[in-house]
């Protein structure tokens, strides 16, 4: 890669970015020694394991109570029960984490009798079930947040309390072993659908995006958008917000890719002219645009699939237009900001683009294979899978990219070959059939694996096993986030709980569709004040979709919508990770550097009214025909560009107030779909134009 980007334009060592992380998210252990090289084992078996299942015939509860007796064990470990506790793992901390590991284990022995038993569960099964979800309810302390094992608490007290509670809120009541038969024992609570998620699609995207990472990909995704844009007055900020949409491939996660491109850009944007609040609100809303980007979008997307049972190519599709209009909205606000505060263009030591895509085209191979995979009809797991191995096996073209020794490429062909000849005796299928193409990669990929692993001494200085160890940590959290949801999914159904929230909703908003949006999006955004973005999309999908199913929005538009409030939590007062991370890095304000943030998405707030508040909108979900889609486009592009003029107090130079509120009517009436509406919309939209090319120039 070019030096312009390395030590020179780095304002910070890897510890410092860690530290930036962890003030946005809990802190993580660092450890040495043979427990180091213990736990690096165990991640690194972990994902190994998780690709292996891709092709194994594994019962689905047996399969989520393995995954869990990998994460749970390991977030107890990895994650302290104190903030000042890290240097080295307390006695305590080594018993809760053989107690996950014994009550999860615990399914495995005599399955068959233990899944028969969810009615009349044994003393045994309530003890261990009762230990678990003790341990599950600590670990969310730890990783997640207070505010999350406090509402599993409540949901919980809920379930055994509802004989007391008075009205339509009461119930009969749940004793603690029906309560646990039912939570622990079946797949509604603790081994739900959210945990199933955590443990095939999400584990293995982040395994991707750590290969990829560790091969330099992340680098040059940021190289490449700047010298793609760096050479214009707005080109810096447009650099930091094109390298956030590229290298959410490779994260997944708003505040990973806040930091890792802040760091990199914060010297150009600063150099630009850019106040250190408006930088850190650049950088914030484009990190967070890596959850909503496709193909590889945040944990919550896959779990859309799963709720409204299609498949994930479809998730993207809905998605495509929606991420579209929220970089369109982020753009046009850069063009503003490049005259509002007389921006200077700064000049890039990068090579031309069609230099490093000669260099490092490789790093892009993976990429369109993965969803070129999908396309064809592969599962996401299929297509994450040969991404991984692809993505391994191009790193070699390049020795600064490689994940591994390149003599090590004849261990991969060798175990390879033999699983192919020998795949129908080990039950693989033909040598022809893809589960056994996919198992002869798996297996050369764990062959190298074992062989870096050897070579390395168990020291963790292999880069293959490195990334998988990186992989299995980043979904640490987000697996003990999907039990914790699972225990409140298996509370609402065991109650009914879900249909009383939305008959709640739907009677604050009286009824009304609008009104009733407004109510969903105040609820989505109120748990994101407290919740990761995961947890408040699973708590949403089953106490607010319910009530905007009930009033006609489609399934699929229904958790887009909330998709889409929980993503833009995390940028909104009071709270915003992605803003505290943005601002650590600039040195702004972290309240100004949220609202700054707010500022830049703001209009893009409106996109998910657009596509629930009826029939048509549903053309930007990419449901409709052609001409119906390329309408809703224009429309909604139009209106964006009229909020944002209006929001941003600026079109050519600044405008009065009457045009403000003439632009922001006007986006209002287009996002909402209908002609009557887009006329009335256009119609303003011209008058307001009028009105700020004839204002006074200040």
């Amino acid at each position: 890669m070019s030096a312009s980007t390395s030590a020179s334009d780095s304002l910070t060592t890897a510890d410092d970015l860690e530290a930036i992380i962890e003030r946005a998210e809990a802190p993580t252990r660092t450890l040495g020694g043979r427990a180091g090289s213990l736990i690096f084992v165990a991640l690194v078996l972990m994902s190994l394991y998780h690709l292996y299942a891709v092709i194994a015939t594994i019962p689905t509860h047996a399969f989520r109570a393995s995954h869990l007796m990998f994460t749970l064990p390991l977030a107890l470990v990895l994650y302290p029960a104190a903030r000042g506790r890290r240097a080295t793992v307390p006695w305590y901390d080594v018993i809760l984490a053989v107690l996950a590991i014994a009550a999860t284990a615990y399914v495995l022995v005599d399955f068959d009798r233990f899944v028969e038993r969810s009615v009349t569960p044994s003393l045994a099964d309530v003890t261990m079930g009762a230990v678990l979800m003790l341990l599950i309810l600590e670990a969310t302390r730890r990783t997640v947040s207070p505010v999350l094992t406090g509402l599993v608490v409540a949901f919980l007290l809920y379930a055994w309390l509802g004989s007391i509670l008075p009205g339509a809120w009461g119930h009969r009541g749940y004793d603690l072993e029906r309560t646990i038969g039912h939570l622990y024992m079946t797949l509604e609570g603790i081994f739900g659908v959210p945990l199933d998620v955590a443990a095939t699609y999400i584990i293995l995207f982040t395994i991707y995006g750590s290969v990829l990472e560790a091969s330099k990909a992340g680098r040059f995704f940021v190289e490449l958008a700047f010298a793609a844009t760096g050479r214009q007055s707005a080109g810096a900020g447009r650099g930091a917000v094109l390298a956030s949409l590229l290298l959410g491939a490779v994260t997944g996660s708003g505040v990973a890719t806040t930091v890792t491109v802040g760091t990199v850009t914060w010297p150009m944007l600063e150099r630009a002219g850019y106040p250190r609040d408006a930088a850190a609100g650049i950088l914030a809303a484009g990190g967070i645009g890596a959850v909503i980007s496709p193909p590889v979008m945040g944990a919550a997307a896959f779990l859309i699939a799963e709720f409204v049972q299609v498949s994930y190519l479809k998730v993207i599709r809905y998605a495509l237009i929606p991420t579209f209009l929220y970089y369109l909205g982020i753009f046009l606000m850069l063009e503003l900001d490049a005259r509002r505060f007389a921006l200077k263009p700064v000049t890039s030591p990068m090579p031309r683009p069609l230099t490093l895509l000669g260099r490092y085209w490789y790093h892009f191979v993976s990429l369109f294979l993965l969803v070129g995979l999908m396309v064809a009809g592969l599962t996401p797991m299929f297509a994450a899978t040969w991404a991984v191995v692809l993505a391994c096996l191009t790193s070699l073209v390049r020795r600064e990219s490689a994940l591994l020794d390149r003599r090590f490429g004849l261990v991969f062909l060798a175990v390879a070959v033999v699983t192919l000849t020998f795949g129908s005796q080990l039950g693989l299928g033909s040598v022809v059939g893809i589960r056994s193409l996919t198992a002869a990669a798996v297996f050369g990929l764990i062959a190298l694996s074992a062989a870096s692993l050897l070579q390395s001494r168990l020291a963790g200085s292999s880069s293959l096993n490195a990334a998988l160890a990186t992989g299995s940590r980043q979904i640490l959290a987000v697996s003990v986030t999907t039990a914790a949801a699972g225990l409140i999914i298996g509370v609402v159904s065991l109650t009914g709980l879900g249909l009383k929230f939305g008959d709640l909703i739907i009677g604050l908003g009286v009824g009304n569709r609008f009104l009733t949006l407004i109510m969903a999006a105040l609820s989505v955004w109120t748990l994101g004040l407290a919740l990761p973005i995961t947890a408040s999309y699973i708590i949403a999908a089953v106490i607010v979709a319910p009530a905007l199913v009930k009033l006609g929005v489609p399934i699929y538009a229904a958790h887009m919508f909330i998709f889409y409030y929980a993503v833009l939590s995390e940028v909104s007062p009071p709270v915003g990770l992605s803003p505290l991370a943005a601002s650590a890095i600039t040195g702004a304000n972290f309240y100004r550097a949220m609202m700054a943030a707010w500022r830049y998405t703001l209009p893009v707030f409106l996109v998910p009214f657009a596509f629930t508040s009826g029939p048509s909108g549903l053309a930007l979900l990419m449901q409709g025909t052609v001409s119906e889609i390329l309408v809703a486009v224009v429309t909604a592009a139009v209106g964006l560009a009229a909020v944002v003029f209006g929001a941003a107090g600026w079109f050519r130079h600044p405008i009065g107030w009457t045009a403000r509120a003439l632009f922001v009517a006007s986006g209002g009436l287009l996002f909402y779909a209908g002609l009557t509406q887009d006329i009335v919309g256009i119609a303003l939209f011209v008058v307001a134009v009028v009105l700020a090319l004839r204002a006074p120039r200040s």
